[in-house]
């Protein structure tokens, strides 16, 4: 039986992965607190007033030693703590000290690229890498079955997915897109397939480029997608254990 492994959000884009026990989701919105914040690069003039492209801000294609930032936001005082292997641990209100983040963040950054200047707050949606409102379903399965053609462990943190699933062959997402799930009290549409970027290259517990997923992903499977994105239809509640039922 098909049912939800696990369930993450990304408070800021690119930087910290969080793990959930449960979320209630909103039809025609993102996850609660997914991707709320973005970095903007000096490159960049995104503000958060409207949703940007991910060129638009730093991300571990370019970067990819912030892969293993993780993330706890304080429920009470919406203040986030960011953890990273080589750094210190810091704790910082992203809407008011995101000089903190950014000092804090620096030594990640390579000279050669360009530097994260300012964190900007969506006032929009979620700054996922879809131009709407969506979530990301990844399979459990699939990663396996790229893991098996490189030979070595995939964690499925390189896909920065929302909702992780087990209990399924591997690519049977893909045979979603158009149609309609179930998740826990929570329905959605399957919109697209997911294409993948470098950032997967990078190990999610060191944040240094370790395999070629986009290699193999091409090279054996036709094709550069892993994942899909997913648009909330109805308000409900979603929890680690509920099952998946195409509807």
């Amino acid at each position: 039986m098909a049912k939800v492994a696990a369930l993450w959000r990304h408070p800021i884009k690119a930087h910290g992965r969080e793990a959930l026990d449960h979320i209630v989701l909103t039809e025609g919105q993102t996850m609660p607190g997914d991707r709320q914040w973005a970095v903007a690069h000096e490159m960049s003039e995104a503000d958060g007033s409207a949703w940007a492209h991910c060129a638009s801000f730093t991300r571990a294609a370019k970067v990819p030693a912030i892969m293993a930032i993780t993330a706890i936001t304080d429920k009470r005082t919406g203040q986030l703590t960011l953890s990273h292997p080589q750094l210190k641990d810091i704790t910082f209100d992203p809407d008011q000290e995101s000089d903190i983040f950014l000092n804090w963040v620096r030594p990640l950054m390579p000279a050669n690229r360009a530097q994260s200047v300012r964190l900007v707050r969506s006032q929009t949606q979620g700054m996922t890498d879809s131009n709407y409102p969506t979530l990301s379903l990844i399979n459990q399965a699939s990663s396996d079955a790229v893991a098996e053609v490189l030979q070595q462990d995939i964690s499925m943190h390189r896909w920065r997915g929302n909702i992780h699933l087990t209990g399924l062959e591997a690519w049977t997402e893909f045979d979603w897109v158009g149609k309609s799930l179930r998740i826990g009290a929570a329905e959605f549409k399957i919109e697209e397939r997911i294409e993948r970027c470098l950032a997967t290259a990078a190990n999610p517990e060191t944040g240094v480029r370790d395999a070629d997923t986009l290699g193999a992903l091409n090279g054996t499977f036709g094709h550069q997608n892993f994942g899909v994105y997913a648009v909330v239809t109805k308000t409900g509640e979603v929890t680690v254990g509920d099952k998946v039922e195409v509807l």
